[in-house]
């Protein structure tokens, strides 16, 4: 007995003296925490930022902007080519470069005008005499103004201020405009054709415009003149062709671009920012983004192409595109009705229907227009180049930074003014890295598309080729295209979610000019709305539609997107967009004397864009506010019920199932940022702080529905997907009920259902999204 209680308690010291020693060395170990516990839990570096902000160059902008605007480079152009060279050495760089730089081709469908036989406007008689022929390339002017009737550099619609000005001195070169590389202006995508008859003006080219003049004469066999604005460039061709219309002239009226201002002798370029007489937009003609021949396929050499019969949304009539120099010419020799006055504009006549054709006073009495296109389409090799900076610690997250790099002709503002203000980015960070400073802790991905101007190409192709891996693994996509359309406050556009890190990022950057006002408060003078939440606040756009290549990212992914520029104070000009857009006066001399003189405002959108990109690659948490998207819901529903309670009633259509789905996603929401509230997550599990950011990286995924609008390409976010029913709320049950009431179709009145339960199952699972795992 006394040996068994002798070795019982030998066995009692022994566990005791192990438990001492595990415990001994279990809290020695412990006492020193391991490199990778470090490493999860950093967050975004204060200090960091505020470096970046300091080291972010106007003048090292302005230089970028000089170096890309040197020639016109038109996607898969010459041009193009040495911009791509120049992209690949400036993120090849060993000192300022980034991780890793390369180039991606795709194979895509383009659509180009006949540069030996070019697109002709005239006015011929009976006997086909020519009677008048309209411009075939845009007026030349001296690149180098710097006689003294010439206005000195001035930013059209700034506020004041002495912003650090960095100074250039004068080209004293051929005028830009006759560059060889300049293309003849032309409608991209509109068939070639011959078409000749009476003139007719059609206002805008909207379905509503053809429908009035139709009831005033007969359109069949006639040529329509339109105006940019109020409908897509494709939907003034496509609207016409079913009344009969054989061809669509497209101009830009000044009263849209130039505040009413039209003579090259005093008052529009070269003496000030607005549009000369002979300007021309060019532009893609086409509703569908990536290209036609391989929807959701990447482009390839050895991937599939529908045939080209089967393109939809194209011209299907021969379209070109002319100065308000010639659409005066034209418009103002028009008999017929006066057109009504809405449809009038800035010439100094009034604008008639047509009778059609011309007065009988008018020397172009009995003649018609004929137009001449030779416009072809071509396979052509176009790249995008990528950049990335490599995660230290979540490197398979990635934050996507993108600009497109083509443009029509020089391109100094769309797109060069956001590639200058991309490179500028690329080095400061890429600087940072080299020199061992910064790492990233998720990987941020730069790509400089191509293609974009023909409809969104590059980007698209690349969404499509790495469908799979972005949609499971990105966290935002930034686009800053035209980074300044003119520089008095910033302009922003994003997910709901994506608020309060653009907010955030505007507090920490000083406007230009000034060294105590934020960027915060001087955009909050310009665009504001009052928020439930938080009172009145700079207003944050919607993605709608496909402007620019955030639409493949959140139309076509579901990932979170922002889009971020400087721009003008809307209250002093009725421009629709920076005059000069996509002609052939884009260039660094416009650029650098009257959108954005000494740079400051690129300055400021890099700065802000930056923030944006460093946050949302270095926060712990991602700074996304689920809380921001039911609150724009909630506003969306409150317009529905409005607008739609009674005639979804009156077909037995029950409104209240989105009221409860609304209502779910706000209480996930408020649940999901109590749960953040609560938690310690640099001291907690990272497996929990991955589990949330996953909640809010994936968020707009959830309102993807692929069954939603199966006509349109790309679009599945039911959210955000673009309506034509002209309302802020959500877009497909819009469209359809709008169409329901118009045709009062059994039909219709199920679409209008059927949309409507697309959307409360999204907002139901969405919500789901932001609750427990289980």
């Amino acid at each position: 007995m006394l040996k068994k209680v002798l070795l019982g308690s030998l066995g009692a010291v022994l566990v005791l003296t192990a438990g001492i020693l595990l415990g001994h060395f279990g809290i020695q170990r412990g006492s020193t925490t391991p490199d990778w516990v470090v490493d999860v839990t950093q967050d975004v570096d204060e200090a960091l930022i505020q470096k970046f902000i300091a080291e972010v160059d106007n003048i090292a902008i302005q230089e970028n902007l000089r170096e890309l605007t040197k020639v016109p480079h038109m996607a898969t152009s010459p041009g193009d080519e040495k911009t791509v060279q120049y992209m690949l050495k400036r993120w090849q760089d060993p000192e300022t470069g980034l991780d890793q730089a390369w180039r991606e081709e795709y194979k895509v469908y383009l659509s180009f005008p006949d540069p030996n036989t070019p697109n002709k406007v005239t006015v011929v008689s009976p006997s086909d005499a020519v009677l008048y022929t309209a411009r075939e390339k845009e007026k030349a002017y001296s690149s180098d103004q710097e006689d003294a009737e010439v206005v000195q550099p001035y930013a059209a619609y700034a506020p004041a201020g002495h912003p650090k000005v960095g100074l250039y001195p004068p080209t004293h070169r051929q005028a830009d405009q006759e560059d060889p590389g300049v293309v003849q202006p032309y409608a991209a995508y509109a068939p070639a054709g011959h078409p000749k008859g009476r003139l007719v003006y059609a206002n805008q080219g909207k379905p509503s415009d053809y429908f009035l003049l139709n009831q005033t004469l007969d359109l069949t066999g006639t040529i329509a003149i339109t105006r940019y604005g109020g409908e897509g460039r494709a939907g003034k061709a496509i609207n016409a062709a079913p009344y009969g219309v054989i061809g669509v002239l497209v101009y830009t009226d000044p009263w849209d671009i130039n505040d009413g201002k039209m003579s090259d002798n005093n008052e529009t370029y070269p003496y000030s920012w607005y549009m000369p007489p002979s300007g021309v937009e060019r532009g893609s003609f086409n509703t569908h983004y990536g290209d036609m021949l391989t929807p959701y396929l990447a482009a390839k050499d050895d991937t599939y192409r529908i045939p080209e019969k089967n393109i939809t949304g194209i011209p299907p009539i021969p379209t070109q595109p002319i100065g308000f120099e010639d659409a005066y010419a034209l418009i103002c020799e028009l008999g017929g009705e006066p057109a009504p006055s809405e449809w009038q504009g800035a010439f100094n006549c009034t604008y008639n229907f047509g009778g059609p054709g011309f007065k009988p006073t008018s020397n172009f009495n009995n003649s018609d227009v004929k137009l001449d296109i030779y416009n072809r389409e071509e396979l052509k090799n176009s790249a995008n180049v990528m950049g990335v900076i490599r995660g230290s610690v979540e490197p398979d997250r990635y934050v996507i930074y993108g600009n497109h790099r083509d443009s029509w002709v020089h391109g100094a503002i769309d797109p060069s003014s956001g590639t200058s203000v991309m490179l500028e980015v690329t080095r400061v960070l890429g600087r940072m890295v080299k020199q061992g400073k910064w790492r990233p802790r998720r990987s941020i991905i730069f790509g400089s598309w191509g293609a974009e101007e023909f409809g969104l190409i590059g980007s698209t192709e690349y969404t499509e080729e790495y469908y799979s891996k972005l949609s499971e693994r990105s966290v935002a996509y930034i686009n800053v295209d035209i980074a300044v359309f003119a520089n008095a406050t910033l302009r922003a556009s994003g997910s709901p979610s994506a608020q309060s890190v653009i907010l955030k990022a505007s507090k920490q950057v000083k406007t230009p000019g000034s060294d105590s006002t934020s960027v915060y408060d001087n955009w909050i003078r310009y665009f504001n709305r009052t928020s439930p939440a938080y009172g009145v606040i700079p207003n944050v756009g919607f993605l709608t539609g496909a402007g620019s290549d955030y639409a493949a990212f959140i139309h076509f992914l579901g990932i979170t997107s922002m889009d971020i520029s400087y721009t003008y104070d809307r209250t002093k000009t009725r421009a629709r967009i920076y005059p000069a857009y996509h002609t052939a006066y884009d260039t660094f001399d416009y650029a650098s004397k009257f959108i954005d003189p000494g740079f400051t405002s690129h300055q400021t959108v890099a700065r802000t864009a930056g923030n944006v990109l460093m946050r949302l690659a270095d926060s712990l948490l991602l700074p996304f506010n689920c809380s921001d998207y039911a609150e724009t819901l909630e506003g969306y529903l409150n317009k529905a019920m409005e607008l739609y309670t009674d005639g979804l009633a009156a077909h037995m259509i029950a409104i209240e199932p989105l009221q409860n789905a609304v209502r779910n996603f706000r209480s996930a929401a408020a649940r999901l940022d109590q749960l953040i509230r609560d938690s310690d997550l640099a001291n907690e599990t990272p497996l929990k702080v991955r589990r949330i950011n996953d909640q809010l990286m994936l968020l707009d995924r959830a309102f993807l529905d692929p069954g939603a609008f199966p006509d349109r390409y790309g679009f599945r976010h039911v959210i955000w997907a673009s309506s034509k029913a002209g309302q802020a709320t959500f877009p497909g049950l819009a469209d359809a009920y709008t169409r329901a009431r118009s045709t009062g179709l059994d039909s219709d009145w199920k679409e209008a259902h059927r949309q409507l339960s697309i959307l409360i199952q999204a907002i139901q699972g969405a919500a789901h999204t932001l609750g427990d795992a289980i």
